[in-house]
């Protein structure tokens, strides 16, 4: 299915995240947006790969994973609906995914150019600020739920000397 411009606003309208956004900026985010159908399965991202955009979840679940040494892959966090993720991609000086990304059922996701947005923020500092003022509530919480898995993690290590 294709998706036009219109497509774009009328989905990001909906997301709380942009609810008091101002017309214009709201405008320049959905120009420099798309609309993607994933289907379960299919990988968005790779951990490593080269950044591109940024996503919010339509509709659908992404999760998201990160390479372990001796364990293999790791979910680290799952996006639903309103979800963004692949927020590193629009701060500057970051080159690589540092996590994966797969649908894990059919879903519909919001696609934002990063670089077009890293642009627009410094052309218009006040969509910058905004920007910027939302991308670090979500990497706070999102350090919040790391910092509280590692505290599960290594409250209560494994004594290999406990009877």
């Amino acid at each position: 299915m294709r998706y036009d411009k219109a497509d774009v606003s009328r989905e990001l309208e909906k997301i709380p995240w942009f609810k008091e956004i101002e017309r214009k900026h709201l405008q320049r985010i959905s120009d420099i947006s798309h609309l993607r159908h994933v289907r379960a399965g299919e990988i968005l991202f790779r951990e490593g790969d080269q950044e591109d955009y940024l996503y919010i979840v339509i509709e659908g679940r992404v999760a998201l994973d990160i390479f372990i040494p001796h364990r293999g892959k790791i979910r680290i966090f799952t996006a639903e609906p309103w979800d963004l993720f692949g927020w590193s991609s629009v701060i500057p000086n970051i080159y690589q995914r540092t996590a994966g990304a797969v649908a894990v059922v059919d879903g519909l996701v919001v696609g934002i150019d990063s670089a077009k947005l890293r642009e627009a923020c410094d052309a218009d500092h006040d969509l910058g600020y905004l920007v910027m003022r939302r991308l670090s509530n979500i990497v706070a919480s999102r350090l919040l739920v790391t910092r509280l898995q590692l505290i599960d993690m290594f409250a209560s290590p494994e004594d290999k000397n406990a009877k």
